[in-house]
């Protein structure tokens, strides 16, 4: 009997005129170069937004997403389409670990690199374990009531941030609303594919309404623009040295985790659109983003993670071939190695920032509430009830536990918290289906309904 044939490593791409375009499909090479920009544009606003947040050189955090998206291509053998983007789920503990004032470079950044690196380890060794036994554990460990509770408390602890961001002055809070209001109206009103990149455009429409009210009328202080004619058009970016403490790395765990959810649900979004279960892939998405993440910050780049955002261009544009991520990844290279495009982003108002900010956390927050949504999480069910509020309280109000040397901080303590607190809560009749299960050999916890916990 002849043996079956042996999957490439990579696969063969099919070249495809229109429709449906599959991950191992492609279009000609003229609109694979059109739609790998496009993708580029989807991720940039959020992907310059965080390094700035946490005080790190937007030049060298998109040009190692570029660096980071390739090695996941590479690792994921061309077989996942994903563009990995700067990850917020960093912001928060960055800040905490950091001391970070909130303007110029962070002083400070090596801790955090090195607190970035230990997450990606973790990150990995998670995807090793992922290969070797399966992703099922995951969603044990980690439920949808667990994993929309620690999404929502990354928002929540970083709302504070936000709000001083707009509240130092009358003219930065007009700013920085009328950037909510632009982004808001960008994502519900814009047609098409700009619906998709509202962070971009807000920011664009903000950055103009304070050129002209503060550089044109003198309403607020001027945007100084002698830094960005005296930067040169190439040049590497900046890299920073990494620093490593076992007191940040273990501030920095809980964002692994985070990682970890977040790449499932992905993973999971782009195979149901695609008709083509990815989950075979999943170890190797998670060693991918892992070792990215380590790469990223050996140099001074942010932590990266499959961006959603791109994950909407592709869910409107019904093209999801992996070779448009090669494009994208090239050209954020190409975009990093510019000081005139780093000077470009350094022109950014500190207001408009902040009104982009309150956006994205507070998307950040509500995505929790969308995984609790989409997975049918049963509240009248007092484990899930008493989870998700204990979780919310602990990481909005930023509970730090301090044991010796070593503190966790309150996202890491949501998370922690979360993940042990809904395995102890077992209710009485938990309890006995446990007890039954262990007597007849039947996985009654595998027969319940999806989404209910």
């Amino acid at each position: 009997m002849p043996s079956p044939a042996r999957e490439s490593f990579f696969p063969r791409w099919t070249p495809v005129a229109g429709g449906v375009i599959g991950p191992e499909e492609r279009l000609p090479w003229g609109q694979t170069l059109v739609v790998g920009l496009q993708h580029v544009f989807a991720m940039f606003g959020a992907t310059v937004l965080v390094p700035i947040l946490m005080g790190f050189d937007p030049n060298t955090s998109v040009f190692f997403s570029g660096i980071g998206t390739l090695l996941f291509f590479v690792i994921v053998g061309g077989r996942v389409p994903s563009y990995l983007g700067s990850s917020f789920a960093f912001v928060a503990v960055t800040l905490a670990a950091t001391g970070y004032a909130g303007k110029g470079p962070n002083p400070n950044i090596g801790v955090a690199l090195g607190g970035i690196i230990a997450a990606g380890a973790l990150y990995a060794v998670i995807g090793l374990i992922v290969m070797a036994t399966g992703y099922r554990w995951i969603e044990r460990l980690m439920p949808p009531v667990v994993t929309g509770s620690v999404v929502a408390v990354i928002g929540l602890n970083l709302a504070p941030v936000a709000v001083r961001a707009i509240s130092g002055s009358g003219f930065d809070t007009a700013i920085g609303l009328a950037t909510v209001l632009a982004t808001g109206a960008v994502a519900v009103y814009a047609p098409g594919l700009l619906r998709r990149v509202p962070i971009l455009l807000g920011g664009i429409i903000g950055y103009l309404l304070y050129l002209v009210l503060a550089n044109g009328m003198g309403m607020g202080p001027v945007i100084n623009f002698a830094p960005l004619r005296e930067a040169a058009w190439i040049g590497f970016p900046h890299f920073s040295r990494p620093v490593f403490r076992w007191d940040v790395a273990l501030l920095f765990a809980p964002a692994a985790l985070v990682l970890v959810a977040e790449n499932l649900g992905h993973v999971k979004a782009v195979g149901a659109m695609t008709g083509q279960s990815l989950d075979r892939y999943l170890g190797r998405a998670f060693v991918g983003d892992g070792l990215a993440c380590m790469v990223a910050a050996s140099g001074g780049g942010t932590g990266v993670t499959t961006y959603a955002e791109n994950i909407g261009v592709m869910a409107v544009t019904r093209i999801y071939s992996t070779l448009i991520f090669v494009v994208a990844a090239v050209a954020a290279i190409v975009m990093g190695m510019s000081p005139k495009f780093g000077a470009l982003v350094g022109t950014i108002p500190g207001p408009v920032l902040g009104g982009l900010s309150v956006v994205l956390f507070g998307l950040i927050a509500a995505t929790g509430g969308r995984i609790w949504v989409q997975n049918r999480v049963d509240f009248s069910n007092s484990r899930n009830l008493v989870t998700a509020a204990v979780t919310l309280t602990i990481g909005a109000g930023d509970l730090v536990i301090k044991m010796g040397g070593f503190s966790v901080g309150g996202i890491g303590t949501a998370t922690f918290g979360a993940i042990i607190l809904y395995q102890l809560l077992r209710e009485p009749a938990e309890r006995h289906d446990a007890l039954a299960t262990a007597d007849s050999g039947v996985d009654l916890e595998a027969a319940r309904p999806a989404g209910v916990h």
